[in-house]
């Protein structure tokens, strides 16, 4: 078993910045890939970001690329997303997740994932 604890989500303004962090613990975290996934009220969950387990590899949403960028310290167990120039359209609960079925990769899919967060709010404001 993985847990996966998010935190660093919160309210700002429009154009602000938030890092929110995912703290995992019980197994080897080099042995997954990690990503982030959002979920609007009255929205499907929907990829954000995912990073392979070296770090070597990123992959983005089209709607946040240029403006986020997933990364994890190997050393502290934890993945972090850097979000800049928020948008209202932002405003999601945000999940941190890992994937231990291809390290290598990036996936994209949330059913290529093990292991779930609680999830973290993050809300921008207009």
């Amino acid at each position: 078993q993985v847990q996966l604890v998010e935190s660093g989500g919160g309210l700002v303004q429009a154009g602000g910045s938030l890092r929110p962090s995912c703290a995992a613990s019980g197994r080897t975290f080099t042995n997954y890939a990690m990503g982030w996934f959002r979920q609007a009220p009255g929205k499907e969950r929907e990829f954000v970001a995912a990073i392979n387990w070296s770090g070597g590899s990123t992959s983005y949403a089209d709607s946040v690329k240029g403006r986020f960028t997933i990364t994890r310290d190997n050393a502290k167990n934890t993945v972090f997303l850097q979000m800049n120039s928020l948008k209202p359209e932002d405003t999601a609960v945000y999940y941190c997740a890992a994937a231990g079925r291809a390290n290598w990769a990036t996936p994209r899919l949330a059913r290529e994932y093990d292991y779930w967060g609680q999830g973290t709010q993050v809300t921008v404001s207009s």
